[in-house]
Parts: structure tokens; C-alpha cells; sequence
């Protein structure tokens, strides 16, 4: 089994930016909890991010093929700031009919108004906010509970 886990905008800046948000942890300690995870979990994992919206279409349109050839079960998704307006992020996830988790590390919904709502829900299975770095964790748990039964 294999998940992908797609970073947006700014989480490569973890521990840099917004540090009363995000934590002091950086992007390397996360890439390396969810090695950690993966393992525990008997699955693979692939981290990938990227700033640009295309980037990301590209990424999840090519994970649309790879679980097509059985090479990807799932997807866990923080697109940062492209969650609350990126039509185009939406509609590249609506064709993935395999388990789809959105994470955010803040709780999204007590933040400015603008961040309540996500376009890019619509198209997921669930939605973890406001649980750190753990809520790739608890999705990936999802992924793999999912998958199982």
C-alpha cells in the first residue's frame, strides 16, 4: 500500500513561519514522522511539495494514473492557502475515487474568517484540522483503516 502525502504552499517553511501557528518543527521533521509513521503502519509514503498551483494539479493528475496502474491507495492533502479559493485544486481531485484526506495543522476554523471555508472539501473524503503535525498522521491511519476493511 502506498499514500501520498501532497504539500501546498508555505509548509516548506514550517518552523520559519508563523511559528505560534505552525509549530518550531521544520519540513524535514515532518518528511521524517511520516517515514516513521509509514513504517509503523507497514505502508509506503511519498511526500511531495510544492508552491505552485499547477505544480500541484500536475501531481495529483498524475496520481490519478499511478492508483490506475495500482501503484497509490491514497492521498493526504494540505493545500495551505490554495484550500480556501483553488476551484481549479478541486477539480483536479474530483476524478481521484480512492481515499483523500485534507490536513491542516492549524484549526482553520478558528482563524480568520477567510479560512472557514475550503473549496477543496468537497472532493475529500474527510477533513483534519487543528491537530498539528499528527492530523498526517491520523489521516494516513485513515488511509490505511479505510483501505482495510
Amino acid at each position: 500500500m502506498k499514500i501520498l502525502v501532497i504539500n501546498g504552499p508555505n509548509l516548506n517553511f514550517l518552523g520559519i513561519r508563523d511559528r505560534g501557528i505552525y509549530g518550531t518543527e521544520d519540513y524535514d521533521f515532518l518528511v521524517n514522522k511520516l517515514k516513521n509513521k509509514a513504517r509503523k503502519l507497514g505502508v509506503e509514503v511519498e511526500t511531495w511539495q510544492s508552491n505552485h498551483e499547477g505544480a500541484i494539479i500536475d501531481r495529483l493528475q498524475e496520481a490519478y494514473f499511478e492508483h490506475e496502474r495500482g501503484e497509490l491507495d491514497g492521498i493526504v492533502i494540505n493545500p495551505g492557502a490554495y484550500t480556501h479559493y483553488s476551484y481549479a485544486i478541486r477539480d483536479a481531485l474530483a476524478p481521484l475515487k480512492f481515499p483523500k484526506y485534507e490536513v491542516h495543522i492549524s484549526d482553520i476554523h478558528s482563524r480568520e474568517d477567510f479560512r472557514h471555508v475550503s473549496v477543496t472539501l468537497p472532493e475529500c473524503t474527510e477533513q483534519i484540522a487543528g491537530m498539528g503535525l499528527e492530523g498526517y498522521c491520523i489521516a494516513m491511519e485513515k488511509i490505511v483503516n479505510n483501505i482495510s476493511k
